[in-house]
């Protein structure tokens, strides 16, 4: 590296992350994790959920703070409103998953981010969820993610893991980028499906 590079810095640890891979990979069972949430009814179809504890790496964990969720139904249900609805926190956290993916492959590739987002729609016909039409699905009948990601280079491959493990819990994803193109950096270039 030269006086006049800037390290890369998206605040992931791969080092870390790499060593875990491996320590996991040479002790399986210190891989298997069991992950906890508590959810207590409030009133209606409000409920509220927290996260504080955790089993990993062999022995039980706690995160360093409890979390909690307020869980609702809009108005539009004949709900109070009082949070977002359970699918809705279920797209936070693919959303989540997501957006850490890239962050951490862009750390591991030296390609300095500016800024990542994925915004996540899943289309559901209610009447599977009310019951309504005993053949329309339960649940998403799909998941897009569409990308905006601003960096110094390519990482459009690098969340190629997190679409699998997507694929392998809501079938097939549609991803879509929209690159930021700067003058003089690398372009982003949309995986192939």
């Amino acid at each position: 590296m030269t006086a006049t590079e800037t390290p890369i810095n998206n605040g992931v640890n791969v080092e870390a992350l790499l060593g875990a891979r491996e320590a996991v990979t040479s002790a399986p069972d210190a891989a298997k994790f069991v992950w906890r949430a508590r959810c207590e009814w409030q009133n209606g179809t409000h409920s509220n959920s927290t996260v504080e504890g955790f089993f990993g790496l062999g022995e039980e964990q706690a995160h360093r703070t409890r979390y909690s969720f307020d869980v609702d139904h809009p108005e539009v249900f004949a709900s109070e409103d009082n949070g977002a609805t359970p699918v809705e926190y279920v797209l936070v956290g693919l959303a989540s998953c997501l957006t850490a993916g890239v962050a951490a492959v862009a750390q591991n590739r030296e390609i300095q981010l500016r800024s990542v987002s994925a915004t996540i729609e899943g289309d559901m016909d209610i009447r599977g969820i009310l019951g309504a039409d005993t053949d329309v699905r339960n649940g998403f009948s799909g998941i897009k993610v569409t990308y905006k990601i601003d960096a110094d280079g390519c990482i459009a491959r690098g969340h190629q893991g997190a679409r699998y493990a997507v694929t392998e819990a809501f079938g097939r994803v549609r991803h879509h980028h929209q690159p930021h193109r700067r003058p003089g950096r690398g372009q982003l270039t949309p995986p192939h499906d």
